[in-house]
């Protein structure tokens, strides 16, 4: 343990002793001389030297205890080293509460793995957490001589993309679930307004892929060039120049598929989303404004495009159609067990701010008392 002072300059304070030794010089204790007549008739005698004298040493001592104890306050003092190294315990949302008691022990310190690391015995935090985020930070602010315990469910929920790299070596432990717990919900399939012109032939191939994905009644198509809702996925099958109308609905966020026959300017970013078995592209397209443009580089046709009849189609397209997957925020817990390679971080100080101002006010209190005690005032 190492002590040291924030703000040493705050010592300068430390010349302010001086006034409680002027206070107590002039206020010292003096005989005052009485005159009567009969001294007239005896000689003066030399007066004494006069000694620099201090009356009540107690009450003098304390307030120049009081003095410096407020320079040393401004001083900020501190210590290095001073930290608590028992074992710490985070529990994860989702463990099963009486289960993750059991495991940390009744003399453990377990916190949910929640903003500001509520105890245990407190309610489990609800919502959206940021798991991995907040284990980095109680690893930075726990002193690196503690041991850490990280009691987690078998399947993780607001991970990030980048593994977890601690400070320490944790024991990680898979504790059930809290019974009841919410799944997750199923990630909904895309909607498919499939507008054409003449021949409606290409249109089984994507009413037998909304099928496959369970969900036939997002399935629409229509003869028209109407426009749908923009989080529905246009499939443009008409050939020749696509609409501005089209162009604009793309740019404000929507997504289109075009037929190879259909005609647009094509962004400069596209590029190659899906080929076939020998690497040859089937779809191209990119980003335009707010939403994507993607074409088919073949007609819809077996003879053309024999992936139409894989049984693969169906998964591709939706892979192909759908909004871009989020980081991943899901892991199980077996395979995020996190690495110890991290550098520490250096801990701040612990200030010994209100331990000083505890004994300001004691001093405060013992000069009160002393200088307002009866016997000072007796006659």
């Amino acid at each position: 343990m190492t002590p040291l002072l924030l703000a040493p300059l705050g010592l300068a304070a430390l010349a302010a002793l001086i006034v409680p030794l002027l206070v107590h010089l002039r206020r010292r204790t003096e005989d005052v001389p009485l005159d009567f007549a009969a001294m007239r008739w005896l000689e003066a005698l030399p007066r004494p030297k006069q000694r620099l004298r201090f009356d009540e040493w107690l009450l003098l001592a304390v307030r120049l205890l009081l003095v410096a104890l407020l320079a040393l306050l401004l001083a900020r003092p501190a210590v290095l080293g001073w930290d608590d190294d028992s074992p710490r315990v985070l529990v994860a949302p989702g463990v099963d509460p009486a289960a993750a008691r059991a495991a940390a022990g009744a003399e453990a310190e377990a916190y949910w793995i929640a903003p500001g690391f509520p105890a245990i015995t407190s309610a489990p935090p609800k919502g959206p957490i940021a798991l991995s985020s907040l284990i980095r930070q109680f690893d930075a602010e726990l002193p690196q001589g503690a041991p850490l315990t990280i009691l987690v469910p078998p399947v993780l929920d607001g991970v990030d993309a980048r593994r977890l790299d601690l400070t320490r070596k944790v024991t990680w432990r898979t504790i059930a679930a809290a019974p009841g717990a919410p799944a997750e919900p199923p990630v909904p399939a895309p909607t498919l307004a499939v507008r054409y012109a003449g021949t409606e032939a290409p249109l089984r191939y994507f009413r037998a892929a909304a099928a496959a994905w369970g969900a036939t009644e997002k399935f629409t198509a229509e003869a028209g060039d109407s426009l749908p809702p923009r989080d529905a996925v246009l499939v443009w099958l008409r050939p020749g120049p696509v609409p501005a109308s089209v162009t604009h609905w793309v740019e404000e966020g929507g997504t289109a598929l075009l037929a190879s026959t259909s005609q647009l300017a094509m962004p400069a970013a596209s590029g190659p989303l899906w080929a076939d078995a020998a690497g040859s592209a089937l779809v191209e397209g990119g980003p335009l404004g707010a939403g994507r443009v993607l074409r088919f580089t073949r007609p819809l046709e077996p003879a053309a495009m024999p992936d139409l009849l894989d049984p693969g189609f169906a998964a591709a397209l939706r892979d192909l159609v759908s909004s871009p997957a989020p980081p991943p925020a899901h892991v199980a817990a077996a395979a995020a067990a996190p690495a110890s390679t991290a550098a520490p971080y250096p801990l701040p100080p612990r200030e010994l701010t209100a331990w000083l101002a505890v004994l300001i006010a004691l001093a405060f209190l013992a000069e009160r008392l002393l200088a307002s005690r009866r016997a000072r005032f007796a006659a």
